[in-house]
């Protein structure tokens, strides 16, 4: 068992491991696309805003736990990266798919992460989801936990240790929003980091007609 990775560890390897399997042609990744990969603002909870330097930290903290790999030699031009998640700590394709989900989405019911791995698994029945859940449950030391269920939720959700244990208190004390509003949620995310990519689009417009004036200035 790798020692206690951090959030961004966490989204890094998650989004190594699922990209992986749904875009293989495009994989390993270059620094580039798996910064963008961590950003997505589908498929991922919290919604994050990492720049490369985040995301080189948190390779080379993997990279020392042989969980990430490094390419850069003549087959690539540009060094690119990829997990040795499963290989390391010999996990199927059921359990890399749902600990991939809880990696990229955080704690999620039995239902949930069997609707939300069908492109890197497609689990058949909800009792062979919660199989590959009770089998990481029971890996010693094991890999998920089965959270209390929370007042006012029908299920209880399954969080990964691989951040050490679950503050069980905050996950009460922050629900997470009801499926309806999930899709206004991330309508709400995306505004928001086009109108911020738009601000400084225009702020970096305005820099470089200064510039051009200042330019054109010298040779009047």
């Amino acid at each position: 068992m790798p020692l206690p990775l951090s959030a961004a560890e966490i989204r890094v390897l998650g989004s190594l491991i699922e990209k992986q399997i749904t875009t293989p042609d495009y994989y390993p990744l270059t620094l580039n696309a798996l910064t963008n990969a961590c950003n997505q603002l589908s498929n991922r909870d919290p919604v994050v805003l990492f720049d490369e330097a985040t995301v080189v930290r948190a390779l080379e903290a993997l990279r020392e736990q042989r969980l990430a790999l490094l390419f850069d030699g003549a087959t690539s031009r540009v060094p690119k990266y990829a997990h040795q998640f499963d290989e390391a700590l010999g996990l199927t394709r059921p359990e890399l798919a749902a600990l991939a989900v809880l990696f990229l989405r955080g704690p999620q019911t039995v239902g949930e992460i069997r609707g939300r791995s069908g492109r890197m698994h497609e689990f058949a029945t909800i009792e062979e989801t919660e199989a590959t859940l009770r089998g990481l449950a029971e890996k010693s030391p094991p890999f998920v936990v089965k959270l209390p269920r929370q007042s006012g939720f029908k299920e209880s959700r399954y969080a990964h240790l691989l951040s050490g244990p679950v503050a069980v208190e905050a996950a009460d004390a922050a629900p997470r929003p009801e499926a309806a509003s999930l899709p206004t949620s991330l309508e709400s995310e995306r505004l928001a980091k086009l109108e911020t990519e738009t601000a400084a689009l225009r702020q970096e417009i305005t820099g470089l007609k200064t510039e051009l004036a200042e330019f054109k200035r010298q040779f009047a």
